[in-house]
């Protein structure tokens, strides 16, 4: 601890300061002269902290003032996610058979039922039908009741971006489908070797006019795309289907036959989320446990009121504005000093990261909006948080992330 030598001397108080206490000011002082200067009364605009590996904040501007997160909102997402459903849980889809052998599918949310897991699931569902003497189905039927039919996520459009994918209790591969076309034959095919073109996607891929690319599917063709899928592969495991796929319910009666238990725990599903950024995992999980805590079909309010609560109480972050899980509305809002508490919480889970060099880091962008939260590591390992909040054009998110960086290094 620095001494302090005080004398009285006509009334003035004197204080001199160790050499040791002199050279810390300075190192103080040359470390915040490294971090942008906010203007007369603070740029409401931006904000930014960095804080010690225990959580104590270092450096900071607005830190206090709401900020639009984008995509750094994801992290609060996968952290409640993770609190209320476990590292290790698994999403389940079940698959029936009623009297006239029609099949039908009853999803529970699953992000990432992808054409690689349809194949194999369609395997092992193909071997237990072949086990039981039924060669042939009827009608698939794709049940999507655990969601509410009127769920619309805040921030989606009508852009053929995937962001604007709707979300489902039976989505696949996103609910978009990813093509190019083959020049030689002229004629459109799959850009995924693992993905079938089917027939129905091919007329909405014209009217795109693109070589290449990914088209969003309608709302009424995303909530049967999986159907479709299961229907193809089931063929090629040598199943007959006779009937259409559509959508339908799962009734009393029915025998459940199979369910497919999704091969990648919430922990993966969250590290890919993350990594990519995936607006469409990232509701879906954010839907299903709104839908878990309430024992009943997902609904946009209780995904948020699921959210807030968890916000609440659990990281002690009342105020956060919550109106969707991605961070894709431009309604939503928080605090610096809010997000931090969000990486003091995500610490140990830091691993599921984007990871460059000693940073760990998740970023957000939206038209005009720059965001990023993660950790720079010092050369012991230890964590330090940090968030940017820039929700103007041209007003340094390089600059600020550099020097905050600078301070660690």
């Amino acid at each position: 601890m620095p001494r302090f030598e005080k004398s009285i001397q006509k009334g003035t108080v004197l204080i001199r300061l160790s050499p040791f206490f002199l050279s810390c000011l300075c190192c103080l002082a040359a470390l915040l002269s490294m971090v942008p200067e906010a203007k007369a009364g603070g740029d409401q605009r931006v904000g930014y902290l960095l804080a010690d590996a225990k959580g104590k904040i270092l450096v900071s501007r607005n830190i206090d003032q709401q900020f639009i997160p984008a995509s750094t909102f994801k992290l609060l997402t996968s952290l409640e996610a993770i609190h209320h459903l476990g590292e290790h849980f698994r999403f389940k889809t079940d698959f029936f058979l009623d009297s006239s052998n029609t099949l039908k599918i009853k999803g529970y949310g699953d992000p990432l039922l992808t054409s690689e897991v349809i194949q194999t699931l369609c395997h092992g569902l193909a071997s237990t039908l072949k086990q039981k003497g039924i060669l042939t189905v009827g009608n698939i039927e794709v049940d999507n009741g655990f969601f509410d039919p009127g769920v619309e996520i805040p921030g989606t459009g009508t852009s053929a971006n995937p962001y604007d994918a709707s979300v489902n209790a039976v989505g696949a591969n996103f609910n978009t489908v990813s093509f190019k076309l083959n020049k030689k034959k002229n004629r459109y095919i799959s850009a995924e070797p693992q993905t079938p073109l089917l027939d129905f996607a091919e007329k909405q891929i014209r009217a795109s006019k693109l070589d290449q690319g990914r088209i969003v599917l309608t709302r009424s063709e995303s909530r049967i795309y999986a159907g479709r899928l299961v229907n193809y592969f089931l063929k090629k495991e040598g199943m007959a289907v006779t009937g259409v796929v559509r959508e339908g319910r799962v009734n009393g009666g029915d025998q459940k036959i199979y369910t497919h238990t999704s091969p990648y725990a919430l922990e993966e599903l969250v590290q890919r989320l993350l990594q990519y950024s995936n607006n469409f995992m990232a509701n879906q999980i954010f839907l299903t446990v709104g839908a878990r805590r309430s024992a009943s079909s997902a609904t946009l309010e209780k995904g948020v009121n699921a959210l807030k609560t968890y916000a609440t109480d659990i990281l002690g972050i009342p105020g956060t504005i919550i109106t969707e899980g991605s961070g894709l509305s431009r309604k939503n809002r928080i605090t610096p000093r809010q997000m931090l508490k969000v990486l003091m919480a995500f610490k140990k889970h830091h691993g599921l990261m984007n990871h460059e060099g000693n940073e760990f880091y998740k970023t957000g962008t939206l038209s005009g909006i720059r965001t990023r939260a993660g950790y720079f590591a010092d050369k012991q390992g230890r964590l330090y948080p940090y968030v940017i909040m820039v929700n103007q054009k041209g007003q340094g998110y390089g600059k600020i992330k550099n020097r905050l960086r600078a301070m660690v290094d």
